[in-house]
């Protein structure tokens, strides 16, 4: 097995990055057409960088970050990501990409990017990932992820790999990755919320054409102050509040204390959506 690891931009500065600060906002929270950018972007910068004097000749399968129901913010990155490798691969006359999921059992509320490295370690240490190791056998492996900060989920896919016995060759890629160790990595967060300030700067992604929605988005609207949650949840469609409350049983987070006042309140407001539409019967 061999491991190779790359990112596409490389941050030495709390403040440059070398990508939109505001874009990869918008991104964190669900903007489909930066996540389109972000995944093209990666995908390009891989082949020119690596592939294009290392060709992959085996079966590769590209996996985005572990989720359990709601996917993250990746995932719609990966997309796009799988696109583009796949016209180049085609091009080369080699396989085009499969995909499988990492599974993960265990959700928290904590904010991850405002986390120090050890205690993203202990959020995540205890969480356990699972994968198909049959579906692997022979193929060359890419997991996808956003960006790479104290290298906490990256440990924990070599652990898993390590615990399930896999003897792939595995690139770890990231759109971006933190090099300069002096920078805190609550960095993250920084970019994270660069945009979106407040739960009402999610209006633009949220009823763009092109939005998905994943774990942050969902996460942040949840814990959000009650009195603004209710008047920003009433102002979004009967579409977005259930694929919201659908999207957050799946995931368990009726099961946390700190949802439960939001996640009630949608409950009833799509009851007494459904009360309007059978009394008016429209």
């Amino acid at each position: 097995m061999t491991t190779n690891t790359y990112s596409l931009h490389h941050i030495h500065h709390d403040t440059t990055f070398g990508f939109n600060a505001d874009d990869y906002s918008r991104f964190k929270f669900g903007d489909g057409a930066v996540s389109k950018d972000f995944g093209t972007a990666l995908a390009e910068g891989f082949i020119n960088d690596y592939l294009a004097d290392n060709p992959i000749s085996q079966q590769v399968v590209v996996i985005s970050s572990p989720y359990s129901f709601i996917p993250t913010a990746t995932f719609a990155m990966k997309d796009w990501f799988v696109y583009s490798l796949n016209h180049w691969l085609a091009g080369q006359g080699l396989p085009v990409v499969q995909e499988t999921k990492v599974h993960r059992t265990i959700t928290y509320k904590e904010d991850y990017g405002e986390l120090n490295a050890e205690q993203r370690m202990n959020l995540i240490g205890n969480d356990q990932f699972h994968i198909d190791k049959d579906f692997l056998q022979g193929k060359t492996l890419i997991f996808l992820d956003d960006i790479r900060i104290t290298g906490s989920h990256e440990r924990m896919i070599m652990k898993m790999a390590k615990a399930y016995g896999l003897d792939n060759d595995i690139h770890m890629l990231y759109f971006a990755e933190l090099i300069n160790t002096d920078i805190h990595p609550n960095v993250e967060n920084y970019l994270n919320y660069h945009q979106v300030k407040t739960i009402f700067d999610l209006e633009g992604i949220i009823k763009s054409s092109d939005f998905r929605i994943n774990t942050r988005i969902v996460k942040y609207i949840l814990n959000y102050s009650f009195d603004s949650f209710c008047v920003f949840i009433q102002n979004q469609s009967v579409q977005f509040t259930e694929q919201l409350y659908n999207m957050a049983l799946g995931n368990g987070y009726h099961t946390i204390e700190a949802y439960e006042h939001n996640l009630n309140f949608i409950k009833k407001l799509l009851l007494l959506d459904n009360y309007k539409l059978i009394q008016y019967g429209n």
